[in-house]
Order: C-alpha cells, then structure tokens, then sequence
C-alpha cells in the first residue's frame, strides 16, 4: 500500500513539474556551451542551460574589473580624468597574447582613455593600468574583485587576474556573469551609456573596433562584452533595451563557448530575439499607485495607501498576461505609525495555474502619523474588542 501510494505521488509530482514546464515557451537550440537570459526589466530569468557550470570566462572578467573601477569613481578614490602611469606589468601585457590598447611606459592615459580602451577593444594592458591606479597592485585589486563576488553570492567564480586570460581556478559561469553585468547596468547606468555602446575607440592613432558584431546588427543592442580564449572559446554577453506596449524593456544575455565570433554574435541576437517574441513584458502596477487601501489603527488617518515602491512589471509567455493572479499578504492590524517605504507584506503574481511568477514587497505609499492620546486609546479599545 505503501509502496502504491508512493508511486502516486511520484506520479502526480511528474505531472505537475511537466505542467509548469509545458506553461514556459521553450528557447531556441543554441550552438554554445552555456548559456543565460535574464529579463532585467522585471528581473526574472527566461532561458538558460548550464548556467550554473564554472568555465574559463576570458575577458568577460573585465566586466567586475570595471565596475570596480566604478565604484572607486564613486567613491571619490579617482577620477575620469586623472592620468595613471603605465607600469612595466601593464606594458608587458603586450607578451601575453590577448586583446590590447596599446600603452607603453611612457604613457599618461587618463582614466577615461583606459576605461574605453578595457571595455571598446578589451585591452588587457588598460584593464592592468585600471587596477593598479585603483588599488595600487594587481593582488589587492584581485582580492576586490573576489570580495565583490562573495558580497553578491556568486557561488561559481573565483577571480585570478584582472583580464580573463587562462590561469588556474580562474573561473566563472553565465548565471553569474549576467548578475555582475546586471550589476553594471544597474549601479552605473551612466558610465554602461558612455563606454558599452561605442563601436570603435581609437587611441594614440591606432583605431580598432569593438567586437561585438551586434552593436552594428541590431539599433536595440547598445552592449556589453566579448570575451575569447582557446580555453573558453568565443563568448558574449549581449544587452538589448527594446519599446515594448508596457514601456522600455531590457534583456540581457550570456552566450559561452561558441566556435566563432559569427556564432557568438548569431547565437546571442536569435536568444534576444526569442526573449522579446515568446515573453510579454506586462504592467501590473505603476510606481507611487495603490494596490489596494487598507484601515489603519491608532492613526491620524483611518486608511494607508499600499502597492509596490518601483511599480510592478512582469515577463509571462506570450499571450498569458490576461490569466495572470495576483494576491496581497500584509500585516494585519496595522497600527500607526508607518513610515513611507515601510514594508508591511508581499504582492504576489502567479498564472492561472497558480505558478508563482513574482513576489515583491508590499510597502506603505505614503506616511501615517500616530494619532493623539485620545485617538489611540479609542482605538486600542476597539482592538481589545475586536
């Protein structure tokens, strides 16, 4: 009896597992390793295989290199146009066989000049100049790079240099790739404007191009980085911002180990494309507008205005926007006061089926002050009643 039951259950855990698997559009076959596509609009993730697979990521390590780069900018530790002396080590970067912007000792590039020469031609002598004016050595800027890992929970990579050539558990993976480009993205959405999108740089008269073939494909694509070793093959990862009926909508995609940089850019754009196709982008709520309005007790006003802070947008299949749930679990009594931002529940949306798809928090839209002596005691007796 035992044994029938279980197997029934195993059964109808089948079915479902099929059932929430027949509800998510299935991606397109992809001729890469790995591979990662996160809605970062909405911040969820629409496709991947092996993502969570550690592997050489070549110069893709230069995405945590620049934003701690950004981060020190930030923090008022350099600036854009602060020149840096070009080390011996930086110089040398010229025996190691990679990408290079081509600095010598006798160079004072600024900041900025070594920002484009890392990210528009990958130069690993810029990206070595970068961390040494940052930290003053390669092995504290590595360590930086590691502690930034460990502070964003990135289980599958481990940080050796700072320009991705293969060296021993120097490793990562696309999942968390695309957090640290999301990272990128978010925190510096200035500096992402102004070095991910050109299309060439050229310095001390030596002009090369950018190697992300879709920034000249597709006008959506306005980032990020390539990356190539022998050992992780041809890499990218590709961001698009797209006008969609909800509003602008970005994706962001993580493609490694592809046999050419034809496949890199080919495999990256049909992941975008299917991103944008299979998945609606569907508002639930606008920022700063309720949710719902809820009674408040011991307060100067009888009700609080609650919804979600940011607003509330979510990516479902195509076509499953108008079956979407959604469900409010708050505290309950409230009592005042609340401040603005106070989280006081989570909105939930599933589909129709009752897959989750989202849970943000659930937060007080504006603030409600504590009523006067007589106010709460009123109410404090009510409550006792209730």
């Amino acid at each position: 009896m035992n044994r029938l039951l279980a197997l029934v259950l195993i059964l109808a855990i089948g079915l479902m597992s099929s059932a929430v698997r027949a509800q998510a559009p299935q991606p397109p076959e992809l001729a890469a390793r790995s591979y990662f596509l996160l809605d970062v609009t909405t911040d969820q993730v629409l496709a991947e295989r092996q993502a969570d697979v550690q592997a050489d990521p070549a110069s893709l390590t230069k995405l945590m290199t620049a934003w701690l780069v950004f981060d020190a900018i930030r923090a008022g530790k350099i600036t854009l146009e602060q020149t840096l002396p070009v080390s011996q080590r930086a110089w040398a970067e010229r025996k190691g066989g990679g990408s290079l912007m081509f600095i010598d000792t006798t160079m004072t590039p600024k900041v900025d000049e070594l920002l484009r020469g890392m990210i528009a031609v990958s130069g690993n002598d810029a990206a070595v100049a970068l961390a040494e004016g940052v930290a003053g050595s390669l092995d504290v800027f590595v360590g930086l790079m590691n502690r930034q890992a460990l502070a964003w929970g990135l289980k599958n990579t481990q940080f050796r240099n700072v320009t991705g050539l293969t060296e021993p558990g120097h490793y990562s993976s696309a999942r968390d790739l695309a957090i640290i480009a999301a990272h990128v993205l978010r925190d510096f959405p200035q500096y992402y404007a102004t070095y991910y999108s050109l299309r060439a740089y050229t310095y001390n008269q030596i002009r090369q191009d950018n190697r992300n073939m879709l920034l000249g494909r597709d006008p959506t694509v306005d980032g990020m980085k390539t990356g190539y070793t022998d050992a992780a093959g041809y890499c990218l990862v590709a961001s698009a911002q797209r006008d969609m009926p909800s509003g602008k909508r970005r994706l962001l995609s993580v493609v490694m180990g592809t046999a050419s940089r034809e496949a890199r850019a080919s495999e990256s754009q049909k992941l975008l494309n299917w991103g944008y196709v299979a998945w609606d982008a569907v508002r639930l709520f606008e920022p700063g507008k309720a949710a719902t309005t809820v009674p408040v007790w011991k307060g100067r006003q009888p009700t609080a205005s609650l919804g979600a802070a940011q607003g509330l947008v979510v990516a479902v299949p195509r076509g499953e926007g108008d079956k979407l749930k959604t469900s409010l679990e708050r505290t309950d009594p409230l009592v005042a006061p609340l401040a603005q931002g106070q989280r006081v529940g989570s909105l939930k949306v599933t589909t129709q089926g009752g897959v989750p798809v989202a849970t943000v928090p659930l937060v007080v839209l504006a603030p409600v002050e504590q009523a006067g002596l007589l106010g709460r005691a009123w109410d404090a007796l009510r409550l006792w009643i209730k």
